[in-house]
Formats: structure tokens, sequence, C-alpha cells
């Protein structure tokens, strides 16, 4: 398999924390390959196969790597267009926004990949999921726009490249049953929605369960909301 221009791919950057990246257990759903997906790994495009963002180990430790909303994104976007479609996996179990704010590590292995992917491939869009790392703290909740805005215009800035769709999605619902440090989560899922950016959007989150951890969603919810995430994505794109 050789894909070395950038007319044979449209690729897609994967960035946030675990629920982006997937906790989902491998083998509880129908795993998603084929032709016309692929991953970066190593700056090369390989066929796509799960775990798609291996930040964790995958066969050992409590927060094992796994099922995320990439691979339903992915197939559903090959589907829709008939293109080749790759993911930039860059998303970090655990981190921040703050984190994930230019000149940081995450925010540099994030320019990195997608600039190696851009010389072989045409950049269409960012998936975005993170915020169990900030709900808990209302004042970062209230400053969640303007923060994840910055880092969003500082990347398209530094990429040199036009705004492309970015999605986000909501944090689950679940996590109210965590107690009263997670009373946030619907007032962080109604900021998610007054972020300013050209072409942007919010994935619902709503009905979508989770492991027993009650922090991570399921592998069939994060089927729904990878499909989620495309249903807004082709609204913003038009396609």
């Amino acid at each position: 398999m050789t894909l070395q221009t950038v007319n044979e791919i449209d690729s897609f950057l994967m960035i946030g924390q675990s629920n982006m990246a997937g906790r989902g257990d491998i083998g509880s759903v129908e795993p998603i390959s084929g032709p016309g997906l692929y991953m970066l790994r190593n700056c090369r495009w390989q066929p796509l196969s799960e775990p798609i963002n291996p930040d964790r180990g995958i066969f050992s430790g409590k927060y094992r790597s796994g099922i995320g909303p990439g691979g339903s994104f992915a197939l559903l976007y090959h589907k829709k267009t008939g293109r080749a479609t790759g993911l930039i996996p860059c998303a970090d179990g655990g981190t921040s926004l703050d984190s994930w704010q230019k000149g940081g590590p995450l925010y540099e292995n994030a320019l990195f990949q997608t600039r190696m992917a851009m010389k072989i491939s045409t950049l269409r869009g960012i998936i975005w999921h993170q915020g169990e790392a900030d709900v808990t703290h209302p004042e970062l909740v209230r400053s969640y726009p303007e923060r994840f805005e910055r880092m969003i215009r500082d990347l398209f800035a530094d990429l040199g490249t036009d705004p492309v769709p970015v999605v986000a999605g909501e944090l689950g619902y679940y996590l109210l049953r965590r107690g009263e440090k997670y009373s946030c989560v619907p007032l962080f899922n109604e900021n998610l929605r007054h972020v300013d950016l050209p072409l942007y959007g919010v994935a619902s989150a709503a009905g979508l369960n989770c492991r027993p951890d009650i922090l991570h969603f399921d592998a069939p919810s994060q089927r729904i909301f990878g499909a989620r995430y495309f249903s807004v994505f082709s609204r913003i794109a038009n396609i």
C-alpha cells in the first residue's frame, strides 16, 4: 500500500484526553478496518486497526487503550465520500486543556504529526474530546470556550492552513453519578456551544453509556459517538 500524494487521502486530527483516545473494550464490538481506512504511524499511513490511539497499554493496566470515536467517524466519512480516510491520533488520557496550549508537548506533538500528515494528505478536520480533567473546577468550566478557541486558532496559524471543521464532543452525562464534584457537567456541555470558531459544532453525548468506572464511554457508545461526530461534521462541511 502506497499513498504519498496530497490528493489521495483525507486526514483528520484526533486530540483530547482518554475518551478521544478510547477506553472501550476491544472485542466487545465488531472491529473497523478495511480498504480506504488508515492511521498515521511513524509519519506513514498504515491500514487502520484498533486501538487507533494507543496512549496507554493495550493488554494491561487500569485504563487500557481501546475503542474510541475515531473508527466509526472515519468509516462513515469514507462511505459518504468514497475518499481514502486517515486518522492522526494524538489524544492523551488524563490531560487538561491547559496542557494542550501552544508550547506544551501535547500541542507540539499534534502540530508535528499533523504537519507530517499534510505532506501526504489533505487535512479535512479536527475531532476533539476533553474536559473530564477540567469539569471539577468551576473556574476552568467558565473559561473553557476562550481557552479552547485560543488553542485551535494557534494550531491553524502554526499549520499555515485555513480553518477546517472542528467538532468537539460533550462530556458523558453519566459523570453526574460521580457526585457533587461533577455537578458542572451540564454547564460544561452548554459552554462548548459558545466556542467562537468559523467551522465548529458539538456532538451530543446524551444517552450514551459508560464503563463500570463511570468515567469512560463503553465501546458501543463510542461507535454511536463517532457517528454523531460525523453527523455534525457533515453538516458543517456540507458533504
